[in-house]
């Protein structure tokens, strides 16, 4: 009996199927600047006419190992969110519009199921930060994967006009930085999370610690990646002079803030902020030390505004109209140039 690409582990039945299954998913993102569907072999998209000398800003990044908790409690409808969300907060932190996004989704077999769940977070996170879903790639590859296990990547574009770009380059001293909360882990560190809590305090996914509050272990860790592009176009059209943005990610404010700070300068922290209690019960848990809490997490910030002093209570009062809490988290100052990189976030003592 001759030999079938099925038997050898591809399908490309479920894969047809999938296609068809997200095709509405995709569809409820299409954004009007979209000019094709689904399905084939390029997604095609316009810059908007409004856009004076538009620059095209792109991003791509993964959710790293935070996909081993989804295996592991078979929650698979927010990982595609933390994907959006770690390639969309990038792009708009140089005051970009998210124009559309691509996923890549690998496995070494299929689960047609599993698959539109994962989409299904990826298009509802797309819908939200106001972009299309334009296409991507699902590539079925025996032999490459565990049982069980995928892999994610999510590639995002936006569009700025060209004298509208926040690059940091007008940040001084004086100006004010806000923060916006994150909602836990976010796709960062859990390579250091997942050991502290399930090989250290020997916890499982499902037990409900107190300091979790109810809150199981997996809830903590899957809490979806939040996303800020409203919050950046909000300020923006309200002419809030915001002088840099920065998404904090791996390395946490001392790996992240300095990098849209001009030579010279660094962030003065002026007062500590409410966080999820997931950071406490890590931190707890293996005895980590506060700087190495500092450089692995985002320590309950998760995107932060440096603005004008003069335009700092307009800030803040327009991202409380959006439902928020801004942390007014301190102020820029000079720094010796001879600074180490990380060094110019400075604590409260």
């Amino acid at each position: 009996m001759p030999l079938t690409y099925k038997q050898s582990g591809v399908d490309i039945d479920a894969g047809d199927e999938l296609v068809e299954r997200i095709k509405p998913l995709a569809a409820a993102t299409r954004i009007a600047e979209v000019v094709s569907d689904v399905g084939g072999f390029a997604g095609l998209c316009r810059v908007p006419p409004d856009v004076e000398e538009p620059v095209l800003v792109s991003g791509t990044d993964g959710v790293g190992t935070k996909l081993k908790v989804a295996f592991a409690t078979g929650v698979h409808d927010t990982i595609g969110f933390d994907l959006v969300g770690m390639c969309v907060n990038d792009i708009v932190t140089c005051g970009a519009r998210p124009l559309f996004f691509l996923d890549y989704f690998g496995t070494g077999k299929l689960e047609v199921g599993v698959a539109e769940s994962v989409v299904r977070g990826i298009a509802a996170a797309c819908k939200e930060c106001g972009c299309a879903l334009l296409g991507g790639e699902t590539a079925e590859l025996p032999g490459m994967y565990a049982p069980g296990e995928y892999d994610l990547a999510g590639f995002a574009v936006g569009v700025v006009g060209r004298a509208r770009i926040v690059d940091g380059a007008r940040v001084g001293t004086g100006d004010v930085a806000i923060g916006l909360a994150s909602s836990g882990l976010h796709s960062n560190g859990y390579s250091l999370a997942r050991k502290a809590l399930l090989d250290v305090r020997k916890l499982g996914l499902g037990d409900r610690p107190a300091e979790l509050r109810g809150r199981t272990v997996g809830e903590a860790l899957l809490a979806p990646t939040r996303l800020y592009a409203r919050h950046v176009q909000a300020l923006l059209g309200a002419a809030v002079d915001v002088r840099a943005m920065s998404h904090i990610t791996g390395g946490g404010l001392p790996g992240n803030l300095p990098r849209v700070l001009p030579e010279g300068l660094g962030l003065r922290l002026e007062r500590d902020w409410e966080r999820a209690p997931i950071f406490g019960l890590v931190q707890e848990a293996a005895g980590i030390d506060v700087a190495e809490m500092r450089r692995a997490f985002n320590l309950g910030i998760g995107f932060v505004f440096v603005v004008a002093a003069s335009d700092a209570d307009r800030a803040t009062d327009v991202l409380r109209g959006l439902g928020e809490a801004p942390v007014r988290m301190g102020r820029i100052v000079s720094v010796e140039a001879s600074r180490a990189f990380e060094d110019r976030v400075e604590w409260p003592s």
